[in-house]
């Protein structure tokens, strides 16, 4: 079984653009579109620690950029 696995930056900018109490929120469909967009996945999982990461901070003030690592196995 082989495994894609990379290490990327996210820019969650763009959260900042979305109304204060939904910017969490959009950080999370942001970093899924970033995720289909390059890794091409039949399905997007997020890690229940990215999720409290982004959510850290509370809804209206996430982070700008967050590191991930993401895999890929045979499935998709």
């Amino acid at each position: 079984m082989s495994e894609q696995e990379r290490l990327y930056t996210v820019p969650l900018g763009k959260a900042r653009a979305a109304q204060g109490y939904r910017r969490a929120e959009k950080a999370i469909t942001l970093l899924r579109e970033f995720a289909e967009r390059h890794m091409k996945p039949t399905e997007v999982v997020i890690d229940p620690s990215v999720n409290e990461h982004i959510w850290a901070r509370g809804v209206s003030n996430p982070p700008r950029k967050i590191r991930v690592k993401m895999t890929k196995d045979d499935e998709g």
